[in-house]
């Protein structure tokens, strides 16, 4: 059975989401988003630097959630959460699911940072303002995508739980502006899911 070692509140949010949209059996480590447990002898053994999520599969270890989401759905369940090689909505199904890591995570990693995670007399508003800028550019195309379609290739993907996670948590942010009504909706829809829920409800 597949094992998840998972913390709230991260990354791996969405391979939780994963699991139970396609309806997959797992076994779930909870862990706090916290350094005794993701800095621990056991949790570096399992991720060199100390990070989630990780999966288990037997004897297999992977990190890194894009390659955990490509792998569930190729070696356990593709459920219909990856368009065909050949369908049309293929090259945009790549292009956004790995837009979230090159484009959106890399400035909401600056903005938790300097908004959550560093003591106040240690953020940097400039920093800060220039990520929010990044991420409100990185953001555009998104909402611009969704204008006649109600998730990024049109029906449910893998790609929405990737990017679609990473926009929640903009969104939860408050880095989605007003104006963006597209992807404020497309937010909505994606948390009222109820194996989003699920994934998302476990503090």
């Amino acid at each position: 059975m597949l094992k998840l070692h998972f913390a709230p509140n991260s990354r791996a949010v969405r391979i939780l989401w994963l699991l139970e949209e396609l309806e997959l059996p797992y076994e779930l480590n909870k862990m706090e988003f916290h350094p005794k447990d993701l800095k621990s002898d056991e949790h570096r053994a399992r991720h060199p630097l100390g990070r989630i999520p990780v999966l288990d599969d037997g004897d297999i270890t992977l990190w890194e959630s894009g390659a955990i989401t490509e792998y569930i759905l190729e070696r356990h369940k593709n459920g219909g959460l990856k368009p065909a090689v050949d369908a049309p909505e293929y090259p945009a199904y790549l292009q956004w699911f790995h837009y979230c890591e090159g484009m959106v995570m890399p400035p909401v990693n600056t903005i938790v940072v300097h908004t959550l995670l560093l003591p106040p007399d240690r953020r940097d508003e400039t920093v800060l303002g220039q990520a929010r800028r990044l991420l409100s550019k990185a953001l555009a195309p998104v909402d611009a995508t969704l204008a006649d379609k109600d998730y990024l290739v049109g029906n449910f993907s893998a790609a929405d739980t990737m990017l679609g996670h990473s926009a929640v948590m903009s969104n939860r942010l408050g880095c989605v502006p007003d104006e963006m009504e597209n992807l404020k909706a497309y937010c909505a829809r994606l948390e009222a899911r109820p194996a989003f829920q699920k994934a998302d409800g476990l503090k």
